[in-house]
């Protein structure tokens, strides 16, 4: 319980800091508000699969972005949302997703975790990570089969194959696989870096991109 206790102190005073750093930065940068007066937010889909938990978008490409529903798999946009197309539905990859993130350093590498870890009373379970390395086309299922509900991704910004998931676990039961998963491979391999117990999982992650 120490230990654990001193993890929290120790995520919080870093978040302070880097709380810190980037009111610095904010305040150094000006923007001229009136240059986007004119901008409304507005509905561009898709109209299947649910609400949605999971988004991710591509860096280098503002047109290409991901969504995940909770009872609708992954879909892609390659035009800003003009168009979706359904992309794991050619898999057994699970209805329901959690998390979607696109590796900083080759956008064609995908992780998905499966299964929304916000729970309702329809609640659906996920059936682990999976990976794809060509932008969505095909995918593999990369492990963390019990990891439940699978809250967030994160990638190393620099190594594609270096990634984080945070695994809720079973929502109506105990499971030992809760927790948060490193893979320094791509998924081949799986440890678990940080866990409590039984009965309490994790649900969100957030890297520094400079440290």
């Amino acid at each position: 319980m120490r230990r654990f206790s001193s993890i929290l102190m120790s995520i919080a005073v870093s978040a302070a800091a880097l709380g810190l750093t980037a009111t610095d930065a904010s305040a150094q940068a000006a923007y001229d508000t009136t240059l986007y007066s004119a901008l409304s937010w507005r509905m561009i889909g898709p109209y299947r699969g649910g609400r949605s938990v999971a988004a991710a978008g591509v860096v280098s490409d503002p047109m290409v972005y991901y969504f995940g529903g909770t009872g609708g798999g992954v879909w892609k946009t390659v035009d800003a949302g003009m168009t979706w197309q359904p992309i794991s539905d050619e898999t057994d990859m699970a209805g329901s997703i959690g998390a979607i993130a696109v590796a900083p350093s080759d956008a064609n590498v995908v992780y998905v975790g499966t299964g929304e870890a916000c729970p309702r009373g329809n609640v659906s379970p996920g059936n682990g990570v999976y990976r794809s390395t060509d932008a969505g086309k095909t995918w593999t299922h990369i492990g963390l089969p019990e990891a439940g509900q699978v809250g967030a991704v994160v990638v190393h910004p620099r190594d594609e194959d270096l990634v984080y998931v945070a695994a809720l676990g079973h929502i109506f039961g105990p499971n030992e696989e809760r927790g948060v998963y490193r893979s320094r491979d791509g998924g081949a391999t799986w440890e678990l870096i940080l866990q409590r117990d039984e009965n309490t999982g994790a649900i969100d992650l957030i890297m520094d991109p400079t440290n």
